[in-house]
């Protein structure tokens, strides 16, 4: 029987929900997400559920905030001038917006708070502080991969740096 090992390429259907029970991400009605074992590409708690399933193998799992995406942290909130905003842009409370860092990263942030004089932006990961919930099955196992992917597709994933992580 086929077993999850690093550097196979895991082909796995999933729903995430929160402990309320919504659901923040699921692959249905889309292909499986397909990652390779061992390369950091996802959540560090993901990918230990995963070692050594098998074929056709389902699971249920929690993951606590600090084997997904880490507790939230008010050092990653920043405070922005208004003056820094272009003139064009009506920041909104909950809006998601893209900064780009000096060396021309962009960076995904949400806007927390706006006034006459300042806007504060949270870096956190939407998820941040949040215990996650999946239901996955392994659906396939290959050495090469069987996916053309364009981008980071869907699932939860991280950069090797963890500076972009995200599910979706």
């Amino acid at each position: 029987m086929q077993k999850v090992e690093n550097g196979l390429f895991i082909s796995v259907h999933y729903k995430g929900t929160l402990d309320d029970g919504s659901v923040f991400d699921t692959s249905e009605g889309r292909q499986p997400l397909e990652i390779k074992m061992g390369a950091g590409q996802l959540i560090p708690g993901f990918e230990a559920a995963l070692s050594d399933m098998s074929l056709n193998q389902t699971k249920n799992f929690r993951l606590k905030p600090e084997e997904a995406y880490g507790l939230r942290d008010d050092k990653h909130m920043h405070q922005f001038a208004r003056a820094e905003v272009p003139p064009e842009m009506d920041p909104q409370v909950g809006q998601a917006i893209a900064l780009t860092t000096p060396d021309g990263r962009q960076v995904p942030a949400r806007i927390a708070q706006v006034d006459d004089e300042q806007i504060t932006v949270d870096l956190n990961h939407p998820l941040a502080g949040q215990a996650l919930n999946f239901d996955i099955e392994v659906v396939g196992i290959s050495p090469s991969p069987t996916q053309q992917h364009a981008g980071c597709g869907g699932g939860c994933h991280c950069d090797s740096d963890k500076s972009g992580c995200g599910c979706g």
